[in-house]
């Protein structure tokens, strides 16, 4: 079992028909445990329903809450989340909501120092009260893990420099790759080519990149691994390269073989969208079974 500390957007997605809990962090958190790891929540709430909605729901999944702060002058976060004819999703992000406001704790830098890994999202740095909890609690990671998460207007390229440069892990999507890419005047086009420039520029040895249906590639001490996707009907995207990750990330710790690790990313990445919501409850023999019927070791 590996410990693992993410810090982030705790949050209600609202759907046109309901809501569900979600964030990127939270999403991420809550597959780690399933994946049997040990894992802790930083963030924040408002002194409302919705906040002990979500910390009653990390409870039920194991995630432990004690570093999600409950803050009294602000509303825990909703987002709007539009969904296309092909289900993926857009999404409209109020400013500023609780997750914004994460104070540091001396308990929270314990719990980074102590962890086998930390993830974070750019999104919590909209604001600059986040934005200085995680700079703070970077200093203390062995292992910081950066979950690309460009949503407009709610990133900079100095912010994404200095985020890539703290990591030993990056992932993004294909799209997000390219725009950063730029950012950093690559001269290349293709995919491969700019990952290996990003790691290069960054120091950076361990990077993935999903590319939606058509599965993801991971850059894992100068060899590449390649997963091209399964065929599933899309129910929605929601969560599925968060899943992907903790997926990823929970075989890669535990020395299992990258291409092993990416193969079962993309599983769960496509079950997670062949299902409503975010954090849809995956068991490791379906996963197994999936994967199985797939593909041959």
């Amino acid at each position: 079992m590996h410990k693992f500390v993410c810090f982030g957007e705790v949050l209600f997605d609202v759907f046109p028909d309901e809501k569900k809990i979600g964030g990127a962090p939270l999403n991420v958190a809550c597959r780690l445990q399933q994946l049997d790891n040990e894992v802790a929540l930083i963030s924040a709430v408002g002194d409302d329903k919705n906040g002990q909605n979500i910390l009653s729901y990390l409870k039920k999944e194991g995630v432990q809450t004690e570093e999600i702060s409950i803050l009294e002058n602000q509303k825990t976060g909703e987002v709007e989340v539009s969904l296309n004819t092909k289900g993926n999703a857009s999404y409209t992000i109020p400013h500023p909501s609780a997750w914004d406001k994460i104070p540091i704790t001396s308990t929270s830098k314990i719990k980074v120092a102590q962890a086998n890994a930390f993830v974070f999202g750019s999104l919590s740095t909209r604001d600059d009260v986040s934005k200085e909890t995680l700079y703070k609690l970077l200093e203390y990671a062995s292992y910081p893990v950066f979950d690309v998460n460009l949503r407009a207007p709610f990133y900079t390229k100095d912010i994404l420099i200095h985020l890539m440069n703290k990591a030993k892990f990056i992932k993004f999507n294909d799209e997000e790759l390219y725009e950063i890419a730029g950012f950093l005047d690559s001269p290349y086009h293709n995919l491969e080519q700019n990952i290996l420039f990003i790691s290069h520029k960054t120091s950076t040895k361990h990077i993935c990149v999903t590319k939606g249906e058509h599965g993801g590639v991971l850059l894992f001490n100068e060899k590449l691994y390649y997963n091209s996707g399964y065929q599933i009907k899309v129910k929605d995207t929601v969560g599925a390269g968060d899943s992907f990750l903790a997926t990823l990330l929970s075989f890669l710790l535990q020395h299992k073989n990258p291409q092993k690790a990416i193969d079962f990313a993309c599983a769960v990445g496509a079950m997670v969208a062949a299902n409503s919501g975010a954090n849809p409850k995956i068991l490791s023999n379906q996963i197994e079974s999936f994967v199985n019927s797939k593909l041959k070791y």
